[in-house]
């Protein structure tokens, strides 16, 4: 008797003391079991009486504690001993009572009520037993003779030895070739005699013999000889209340169907054997096995399979009569169906042969014409076999794509096919199937060779605008709002067949898939077709998934950041649906919402220019009630960035001008500050020929653009600069500051960094620094004098002979006018300001300069013509 404390664990998880007492093994009142008995160590009450059974997993925890699950109490129980010694000693009563209930249930004990001693007695003598098979290493010598009456030392042999016990055993078991012979000689006559406990104990010797997953045991329990023998005693399970029917099922149901025959033998014993393993490891022992064997047996499944196909596809004869029969006229629907069956098996099964092999196979296959056969199978009703289609498609595609390519190029029927197969409603996993193999074609990363671009080519030119209608077709019009649809073509192909939602989903898949892998080419059918539009009508659908999806093909589209695709969205208002889809699912939290916020700060992000203000000014009055949205208020900034940053642009050429009219205001200064010294009569007559000169071209040409006038529409207008008059040097009045047209291209010329200071030709003089402004004043008198001499020659001679020459005073003049004329950035544009220039020439010359191109001025130069004035 050992004092132990009772524990009960409670619903809360916590383990509850239910009292102390002492416990004992001993036989419970009106039961032939043994069991544990607690009584009270106070009033000798009963605390806990628990039957020991064979089921029951007990766990004994660091050296005092004893748990395990009661089922009937339907709840975890303890046991926590005072000494480490009495729980060891329960402990070891506890497994061998265990023990001697598993073969006293095979019946090779006899099970009554005696005590724990005699149990422990019988338990020694069946280790004597076992001690007179090992040697003196204690290794197994041999196993005891296969007998009825020694089958419970076999079976205690295989289930309790440890990993080299077992090891041993199996090596035994594959060395006696007599020991499944008279295994199944013994089954046969249990049997017959209906003895139920001897064929619970071989169903357990055979489930242990099985468990010791040795390769060589497998290949004789699965041989033709053993193996309904060895699944007819797996069918007496004793956990299991009623006997199992396998043989009969095996028998009598599995029927093994040749689509062509097969005179390899050993071909057929392999198909068979592989069926049976499948058989006994997926219905007969799926809750028995273990990892490892499990393993075992599907590594068989798969040597065998790899061993069938190799041995089919290197019979020549038997490819060729596969090939030849299915493309014949003459046989049955029901046998083409199981034809194509085989041959959908046999290619899935070439899987377990090596790469190489794989693929010399599917060449082979290749060029006997499959792809032939396939074609007709696409054409059947049949789902069954129009799904075996697709699936070899798959397989030939994810082992080489150029074999279908290169049949694709010279038949293009099987694209079309394929395309067709899409929109037909054949099934949910039929839909992806047609997907998938219309993607793995047209992938641009995995394509190569000459019949790269053919494919791409037939499919844009001949299916693309057959996808678009299709889903163009199924949506309703604008008319019609997407919440009361009651669109009757909705969902309908142009041959009146509906089109499922899930089909227009996967067309869309489709061409999100091309605008990634065929930017340009998908690109120049939307531009010229209008396809986009075509395709966001999906957004008109009641199915939700479906406007995600048209969002989700619209984000794909801006994501390229192609110039002409924006333009495109922008010009035919491609955003509106979308933006109305977004409006009308309000607050509603859901993919849609979310698709179309990511796509708006995708475009605040990439910094789409174009989009962010479209966007606004085009919806804003529609997002506006979205503000409180994070992504909308940051959208809104973007486009006030934008707006800030276009307005310094405008007015930035303003103070340009302005500085520059300054300058030039400073350049007159100087020069009236040197025409001071000059001979007053021929200043005089200067100035007023100027005064003239300028009044003219003022009341002319406002503004002070004359070469506009003249020219006409001939070069682009400039900048609308002031003129000013000088009737007197001493009365200096700065030009007015007016704003100038901005322009990009308004540089300054660059010899005008070269100030002009005009100088008395009659006497040569200086007002101050004379030699170092001379050098100064030559320079701008020699590209004037270029410039007059180039004008000269190019006038008529009539005009020629009434020219004199002018006094030096008239070049000062002409200072303003030359001054007043912008750069445009063009060479055409430098030389009218060279033609500007010879107004130097006097106001005589400047009309009919005015009037002369470019080519004149540069062609006509004459060097017999002399200078029109002194220069000295």
């Amino acid at each position: 008797m050992q004092r132990v404390k009772v524990y009960r664990l409670a619903d809360g998880g916590k383990w509850d003391d239910q009292g102390t007492g002492h416990v004992s093994i001993e036989y419970i009142e009106g039961s032939k079991e043994l069991g544990l008995t607690v009584l009270d160590e106070e009033d000798n009450e009963t605390l806990l009486v628990h039957n020991i059974t064979s089921d029951d997993i007990y766990r004994k925890q660091e050296e005092t504690i004893i748990s395990w699950r009661d089922h009937e109490a339907a709840t975890d129980l303890a046991l926590s001993f005072q000494e480490a010694a009495g729980c060891s000693y329960i402990w070891e009563h506890i497994c061998d009572i265990q023990r001697n209930l598993q073969f006293s249930n095979l019946g090779a004990l006899e099970v009554g009520p005696r005590q724990a001693s005699e149990s422990l007695e019988a338990s020694r003598i069946m280790h004597s037993n076992d001690d007179s098979f090992r040697s003196a290493n204690g290794e197994f010598r041999e196993l005891p003779p296969v007998e009825l009456s020694n089958l419970p030392f076999i079976l205690k042999t295989v289930l309790e030895g440890g990993i080299t016990d077992q090891i041993r055993v199996a090596e035994l078991i594959t060395q006696d070739r007599d020991f499944f012979p008279k295994l199944v000689d013994i089954f046969r006559t249990c049997e017959d005699l209906e003895n139920l406990d001897d064929l619970h104990m071989i169903f357990k010797l055979v489930k242990g013999i099985i468990l010791l997953n040795s390769p060589l045991i497998f290949d004789k329990i699965f041989s033709d000889e053993f193996i309904l023998d060895i699944i007819g005693a797996l069918e007496y399970d004793p956990e299991v209340p009623r006997v199992q029917k396998h043989r009969a099922f095996l028998k009598d149901h599995v029927v093994f169907k040749e689509a062509i025959h097969i005179e390899n033998v050993s071909v057929v014993s392999k198909i068979h054997q592989t069926y049976r393993i499948g058989y006994l490891k997926d219905v007969i022992l799926p809750r028995i096995l273990d990892d490892a064997t499990l393993a075992s047996l599907n590594t068989m499944i798969h040597t065998n399979n790899a061993s069938v196909i190799s041995l089919l596809k290197d019979d020549a004869l038997f490819i060729r009569q596969l090939f030849a029969r299915m493309r014949s006229s003459d046989i049955s629907m029901e046998s083409k169906r199981e034809l194509v069956l085989f041959l959908h098996e046999f290619c899935t099964l070439s899987k377990s042969l090596p790469l190489v092999q794989q693929l010399r196979l599917f060449r082979d296959l290749s060029g006997e014409g499959v792809f032939e056969i396939i074609s007709d199978v696409l054409q059947s009703h049949d789902r069954k076999i129009v799904s075996a289609g697709t699936d070899i498609l798959i397989l030939f595609l994810n082992q080489d794509p150029n074999l279908l390519r290169s049949y694709i190029v010279q038949q293009e029927g099987l694209l079309g096919l394929l395309v067709k197969g899409m929109v037909t409603d054949f099934g949910e996993e039929m839909h992806c199937q047609f997907l998938e193999i219309l993607r793995i074609l047209m992938d641009s990363f995995t394509m190569s060779g000459a019949h790269r671009d053919v494919i791409i080519e037939i499919f844009y030119e001949r299916h693309l605008d057959y996808l678009v209608d299709v889903i163009a077709s199924s949506c309703p019009p604008r008319s019609i709002s997407r919440s009361t649809s009651n669109f009757v073509g909705a969902g309908r192909n142009g041959e009146g067949h509906r089109i499922k939602p899930e089909i227009l989903l996967n067309v869309c898949e489709l061409l999100c898939f091309c605008v990634v892998h065929h930017p340009y080419k998908i690109k120049c059918n939307f531009l010229m077709n209008n396809a986009i539009e075509k395709i966001l009508a999906l957004t008109r659908r009641r199915e939700r998934f479906l406007v995600v999806a048209a969002v989700r093909f619209m984000r794909t589209i801006i994501s390229r950041n192609d110039e002409h695709l924006i333009r495109h969205v922008v010009k035919f208002n491609l955003l509106k649906p979308i933006i109305e889809a977004f409006v009308e699912n309000g607050d509603r939290y859901n993919m849609l919402h979310s698709g179309v916020l990511e796509l708006l700060e995708y475009m605040r992000k990439e910094n789409i220019k174009t989009l962010v203000i479209y966007v606004i000014e085009s919806f804003w009055d529609q997002l506006a009630k979205f503000e409180h949205l994070g992504c909308i208020q940051g959208f809104k900034l973007k486009y006030q960035q934008y707006l800030e940053s276009a307005e310094p642009r405008l007015n930035v050429s303003v103070p340009d001008m302005r500085k520059k009219a300054e300058q030039r205001g400073l350049e007159k200064e100087e020069e009236d500050y040197f025409n001071e010294d000059s001979d007053e009569e021929d200043s005089g007559n200067g100035r007023r020929a100027k005064h003239a000169q300028n009044q003219h071209t003022k009341a002319k040409v406002p503004n002070g653009s004359e070469a506009d006038n003249l020219e006409g529409a001939s070069r682009p207008k400039s900048a609308g600069l002031v003129d000013y008059d000088d009737d007197d040097d001493e009365d200096f009045n700065p030009p007015p500051k007016e704003p100038a047209k901005p322009s990009e291209d308004d540089v300054p010329l660059n010899i005008a960094t070269v100030k002009r200071r005009p100088v008395n030709a009659v006497d040569g003089k200086h007002a101050d620094g004379e030699g170092r402004k001379r050098q100064k004043i030559e320079t701008r008198i020699s590209c004037a004098k270029i410039t007059a001499v180039t004008s000269i020659a190019s006038k008529h001679t009539d005009l020629q002979n009434k020219h004199a020459p002018h006094s030096p005073t008239a070049s000062t003049s002409s200072t303003e006018a030359n001054g007043v004329l912008r750069e445009h950035g063009t060479n055409s544009e430098e030389h009218q300001h060279s033609v500007e220039a010879s107004r130097q020439a006097g106001g005589d010359c400047i009309k009919d300069v005015g009037s002369m191109s470019t080519e004149k001025a540069v062609n006509t130069t004459n060097p017999s013509d002399s200078e029109p004035y002194s220069v000295r």
